[in-house]
């Protein structure tokens, strides 16, 4: 064993100790923390913030990068996790340690405002530190550099290699493609939900979740489900993966489908080769890769007919009342209808991306300065009128809604809308080696999908770069044309035409 790749490797290791015990903290202080506890955990977390980034920029990390990035003794897999190294060791020494605790200690300051303006619905309460993270963020872009426009290196953060311009490419098509195939579907008679209007009590979704989780493949040993306001995944080691959800009486979907949701980024963590903790090629790829396991078991396989009839006894016997003598394929039609929605989170799987379009929108504004903070709630309204059709009744069913600005993840919402395209061309490979996939997921045996997608995604890490790992898997680049395929069989089934 090399010896300089090992004292690396234990670096990096040392590294992700600290980085995971910050994520702990982060995790309780949404689930278990109290209130009052905040102050104290933001100091905390800057702490270990900081720590983290002295290791990661430390000349010790960067003297090792150097006489590695020339030894040509290391294996396929070692000088990609060193090339990825020194790729992120270069953009993190942009920023020294009193950045990263600012930075740090905004970010704890705003989720906290973010809670008390939701619980006031009140965006005005907010906006301050709103406004503070995103001149963090522009100062950031700014030390980092970028040649064309100040968002894109932010996108490098969540999708290496991502540009603006690439986006608006992406987003015309969802605007022109998206928009007239719900305009085609505005002439179909539309499905009947009156199946979804029931109470559905929480201890039954609590047990349904869990029997669905357990069947797609979820390991308990190695997991946890938990309650939150917003539904998320972290993981602090592929054996430590907690997904949580939120369970409302009256809305079965957003219970069961998001846990399938998160369930999908669980499998990802805890499909990662853990011989390569702290490493590179023990990481995902990037959050559209991330995005792609969760929306391909939420939608290529939760919401198909297959899974629905395959579960639907369980559906009845968790709730009998509301499905008595009803059918798996009103449910089916029921759960897939086209209807836009004020809630991002509740959103169909094609009104949605226009929810990702108005987000992605204005922050390239803010991010440019085009448009500014105490003008945001009425462009948030704005562009949900315009592109949506509705009307925002509050700030907490529009602009107040996500949590990821008060986390100052600026650059993510666009790998939500690439990672459903990600999932349409992986599930279509997929469907391809596994000629009776369908078949299978209608006797709920997952595993053959499971299988397939430890193997090709999940085992490799951050081997490779997402359009690498794309053309890897299904033999071509990112072709949206799968995600349109992929709609017009489905919503073919649930409109009849």
């Amino acid at each position: 064993m090399n010896e300089l790749y090992t004292k690396f490797h234990q670096l990096r290791s040392n590294i992700s100790d600290l980085a995971y015990t910050h994520a702990v903290l982060n995790w309780d202080m949404e689930i278990y923390m109290p209130k009052g506890g905040s102050d104290f955990r933001s100091q905390q977390i800057s702490t270990l913030a900081g720590l983290v980034h002295d290791l990661s920029t430390s000349n010790e990390m960067g003297d090792l990068l150097a006489k590695l990035a020339k030894d040509d003794t290391l294996n396929a897999i070692e000088r990609r996790n060193v090339q990825e190294s020194v790729r992120l060791y270069e953009r993190e020494r942009k920023l020294d340690n009193d950045f990263v605790k600012r930075l740090s200690q905004a970010i704890s300051q705003s989720y906290k405002a973010w809670m008390q303006a939701r619980d006031k619905d009140d965006f005005k309460v907010f906006a301050p530190q709103l406004k503070e993270v995103f001149e963090l963020s522009r100062e950031k872009a700014a030390r980092f550099g970028y040649q064309g426009h100040p968002y894109d290196a932010l996108l490098d953060e969540y999708e290496p290699g991502m540009k603006t311009n690439t986006l608006d490419t992406v987003f015309s098509g969802v605007k022109s493609k998206l928009g007239a195939f719900i305009n085609k579907i505005k002439d179909q008679e539309a499905p009947d939900q009156a199946i979804l209007n029931a109470d559905f009590p929480i201890q039954a979704q609590e047990a349904l979740c869990k029997t669905i989780a357990t069947g797609l493949g979820f390991d308990w040993n190695r997991g946890r489900l938990d309650i939150s306001e917003h539904p998320f995944t972290t993981s602090f080691n592929p054996n430590d993966v907690r997904i949580t959800t939120r369970y409302k009486e009256n809305n079965l979907l957003e219970s069961v489908w998001g846990v399938i949701h998160e369930v999908g980024h669980g499998l990802y963590e805890q499909g990662l080769p853990d011989s390569q903790y702290g490493l590179p090629a023990g990481e995902p790829v990037s959050l559209a890769i991330h995005e792609s396991q969760s929306r391909l078991w939420e939608n290529n396989v939760g919401k198909s007919f297959n899974f629905i009839d395959a579960y639907w006894d369980t559906f009845q016997n968790s709730f009998p009342e509301a499905f008595a003598n009803k059918s798996s394929q009103s449910f089916f039609k029921a759960i897939n209808k086209i209807e836009p929605n004020l809630i991002r989170t509740d959103s169909d799987e094609v009104t949605y991306h226009f929810h990702i379009l108005l987000r992605y929108e204005i922050e390239k504004g803010l991010m440019e300065g085009s448009l500014d903070i105490l003008d945001l709630e009425d462009i948030w309204n704005s562009k949900i009128k315009e592109y949506l059709g509705l009307d925002v009744p509050s700030p907490k069913l529009g602009v107040l809604q996500d949590i990821h600005w008060s986390h100052g993840s600026i650059g993510y919402f666009p790998t939500y809308s690439l990672g459903t395209f990600y999932a349409a061309q992986f599930y279509a490979t997929a469907a391809k080696a596994i000629p009776d996939l369908d078949h299978q997921i209608h006797h709920k045996n997952f595993a053959p999908l499971l299988v397939w997608l430890r193997e090709n995604i999940h085992r490799l890490g951050h081997q490779y770069d997402s359009e690498e790992l794309c053309l890897k898997v299904s033999g071509e680049p990112l072709n949206y044309n799968y995600f349109d395929e992929y709609i017009h069989h489905k919503f073919g089934q649930v409109y009849k035409f």
